[in-house]
């Protein structure tokens, strides 16, 4: 495998050309995914999209799957550290897929719900549902997206090496590294992603060039 070297803005700045040039799929759908570590921020890549796709004249929606996680009492079931419930148990794919992703489809009406559960409130955002234009790109960025039949035209994958996530995930969330090391073993996201990116040091990420 060759890695090519490449600054963050550089990244964005070429990730929003692939986008800007998917033409006639009718909205096009990019997951970014990574897990949640000191540097690796997916929300940064995605946010850093959202304007220059906008210039570019497509319309942009901007989705965090953390605001489509599980109510509490689902998540914390077998306790809030418990590593397996967090690969599986966290995140509402079924709800994230229902109100985003196919609305987002061929055919699908173009509207879409933003925000499903205030993880912090525990409690749902109530939000009304925003309408994306033909052509739209939306930016859903999140961990552990892969491997769960979310349908996108472009996925990327923000990839640590075993030592460097160990070395990188804060002390607090130590307890999921066995969450992130399934991930690796059962999905291989540095596989089935579009785009991978290392992100070992995140000041120097490098691009792999298929």
């Amino acid at each position: 495998m060759r890695y090519r070297p490449i600054s963050f803005d550089a990244l964005a700045a070429e990730l929003t050309e692939l986008v800007a040039g998917m033409t006639g799929t009718g909205w096009v759908r990019v997951l970014i995914d990574g897990a949640r570590t000191d540097g690796t921020d997916t929300a940064a890549l995605a946010d850093a999209m959202t304007d220059p796709l906008r210039v570019l004249g497509r319309p942009v929606l901007r989705v965090r799957a953390a605001d489509f996680l599980r109510p509490a009492s689902l998540r914390f079931e077998r306790g809030k550290q418990d590593a397996d419930a967090r690969y599986t148990d966290w995140l509402d794919a079924d709800g994230l897929r229902r109100e985003v992703l196919a609305p987002l489809a061929p055919g699908g009406t173009g509207t879409v719900l933003t925000a499903l559960w205030d993880a912090d409130r525990d409690r749902a955002t109530r939000l009304a549902r925003t309408p994306l234009p033909t052509g739209g790109v939306l930016l859903l960025d999140g961990e552990l997206l892969l491997g769960r039949g979310l349908p996108a035209e472009l996925t990327v994958h923000l990839w640590l090496s075993p030592g460097a996530l160990r070395r990188r995930v804060p002390e607090a969330d130590r307890w999921a590294l066995p969450a992130y090391q399934r991930y690796e073993t059962e999905v291989r996201p540095s596989e089935v992603a579009d785009v991978l990116v290392r992100v070992d040091d995140p000041r120097h990420p490098a691009v792999l060039e298929r």
